[in-house]
C-alpha cells in the first residue's frame, strides 16, 4: 500500500498520476484539511505534522510514504527521511529537480507555490545546485489555495488574481514554470492562459509517480508487498470543501471520504 498525504485536497493530484502509472497498486490518502492550509504555517507546526501523519500512515500498513505537499516536502522531507530511515519516502521536490532542468532552454526558471514553500528556499536551493548556471524566479500565491479548495479553477476572478501573481514572473521571460503546489495542477489552464502557450509548466505529480514506478521495478521484492489487495482509502481530518468536484476533475468520479482526525 502506498501512503499519501496532503495538507487537503491537492493532494489528489499526486494519486490521479499514481493511478495512471501505477494502476494495480491501493492507495491510503490522508489530506489534513482540519489544519489547513500548511503553506502558510510554521515549519515546526509542518514538521509536527508530517511526522504525525507520516506514523498515522504506517500505522495503516503503508510501505511508501509520498509527501504529496511541497511545503512538507521543504520543511520535513529530510526529517522524516531520518526517523523512518527503512521507508522509502519521496517528495515533490527532490523527484522533479532533474526534469526541470532538462525542460529549460533559456535557463530561466519561475517557480510558484505557498508562501511556506518560498520562503523555505528548497526549490531554488535544489535547481541551483542542479545547475548553477540557472536563473531561478519564485512568487508566492497564496491565494490559489483556497480557491481550488473553492472549486474556483477557472473563471474571471481566478484569472484576475493568476495575473496579479505573475505579472512579475512573467516578466523575467521564464520558459519553464514549476507548479509547487499540488492544488496548482487544478488551475494550469488559467495559469497557461496568462503565462502563455510558449512557457513550459510543470507538475512535479508526474515525474513522482514515473520515479516510484522505476523503484518498484528495480526492488522486486517490496513491489510483491505492495501489489494491490483493496480498494485505495481517503481520509481527511475534517470535512472537505468542495471535494465531489475536485474528485471529479481528478478522477472523473467521486471519491468516498472516511472523515478522521486521528491527533484529536
Amino acid at each position: 500500500m502506498i501512503g499519501i498525504f496532503d495538507s487537503g485536497v491537492g493532494g489528489l493530484t499526486v494519486v490521479k498520476e499514481i493511478f495512471k502509472h501505477l494502476p494495480n497498486y491501493q492507495i491510503i490518502y490522508f489530506g489534513d484539511t482540519a489544519r489547513l492550509p500548511y503553506g502558510t504555517k510554521g515549519a515546526d507546526f509542518v514538521k509536527k505534522y508530517s511526522d504525525k501523519i507520516t506514523g498515522w500512515l504506517l500505522n495503516k500498513k503503508a510501505k511508501i510514504i509520498i509527501i504529496a505537499c511541497h511545503t512538507s516536502s521543504a520543511w520535513a522531507s529530510d526529517m522524516l527521511r531520518k526517523k523512518y530511515k527503512n521507508i522509502p519516502i519521496f517528495d515533490m521536490i527532490n523527484s522533479a529537480v532533474k526534469d526541470v532542468v532538462k525542460t529549460t532552454k533559456n535557463k530561466k526558471i519561475g517557480v510558484i507555490g505557498t508562501p511556506g514553500t518560498i520562503e523555505s528556499g528548497s526549490w531554488n536551493k535544489k535547481l541551483l545546485n542542479e545547475d548553477n548556471s540557472l536563473t531561478v524566479y519564485s512568487a508566492s500565491c497564496p491565494l490559489f489555495v483556497p480557491l481550488v479548495e473553492m472549486g474556483f479553477t477557472e473563471g474571471k476572478v481566478t484569472e484576475v488574481i493568476a495575473k496579479e501573481y505573475l505579472k512579475d514572473i512573467k516578466s523575467k521571460k521564464i520558459d519553464t514554470l514549476v507548479l509547487a503546489c499540488t492544488h496548482y495542477p487544478l488551475l494550469k489552464k488559467t495559469i497557461q492562459k496568462v503565462m502563455g502557450r510558449n512557457v513550459v509548466i510543470i507538475d512535479p505529480a508526474e515525474t513522482v509517480a514515473l520515479e516510484i514506478k522505476s523503484f518498484l521495478n528495480k526492488n522486486i521484492n517490496l513491489n510483491k508487498k505492495i501489489k494491490k489487495t483493496g480498494s485505495s482509502k481517503f481520509y481527511f481530518s475534517d470535512k472537505p470543501y468542495n471535494l465531489e468536484k475536485i474528485s471529479k476533475l481528478c478522477f472523473d468520479k467521486k471519491i468516498e471520504p472516511v472523515i478522521k482526525d486521528p491527533f484529536l
